[in-house]
């Protein structure tokens, strides 16, 4: 086998499981946002605390895995499909948004006070429809980096 097919098996060895790992990690912070979204009424408590501060650090995981895993390789020239450039061109902004919305909302949720809490079901609704984009784009990617 050349040396060339065996680099470029590894090279796809190596975006599946990143893909994989993308996916693994969607999954737990869905889930986890699913527990959050279903603890109405939304109060103060430790329980609630411990889930959200909880939920926020899956989230960030997330976040900073797919952009500097997946956005970051490709935009370092790691990526030698031009069809996967593209691609990643012309989601990046929509996925960066919403990263920028998961952010603040971590922010803002770092230290809960009680009128936080009275504000969570908005920034969780707005969150759920930034998450929602983010998937859509991050689909689009990983169907062209499978491909």
């Amino acid at each position: 086998m050349s040396e060339e097919r065996v680099d470029k098996n590894d090279r796809r060895t190596r975006t599946r499981d990143m893909v994989d790992k993308l996916l693994i990690e969607r999954q737990e912070m869905l889930t986890l946002f699913c527990q959050l979204a279903g603890l109405e009424p939304y109060s103060p408590g430790e329980v609630n605390q411990q889930k959200l501060r909880r939920f926020c650090q899956v989230l960030m995981d997330y976040m900073a895995f797919g952009h500097f895993e997946i956005l970051d390789r490709i935009s370092r020239g790691e990526e030698k499909r031009s069809s996967v450039v593209k691609v990643a061109e012309d989601v990046y902004e929509k996925i960066l948004e919403a990263t920028e919305y998961a952010v603040a909302f971590n922010d803002k949720y770092d230290s809960p006070s009680e009128e936080l809490f009275a504000q969570l079901e908005h920034d969780l609704s707005i969150l759920g429809e930034e998450l929602a984009v983010r998937i859509e784009m991050e689909d689009r990617l990983v169907a062209a980096m499978t491909a």
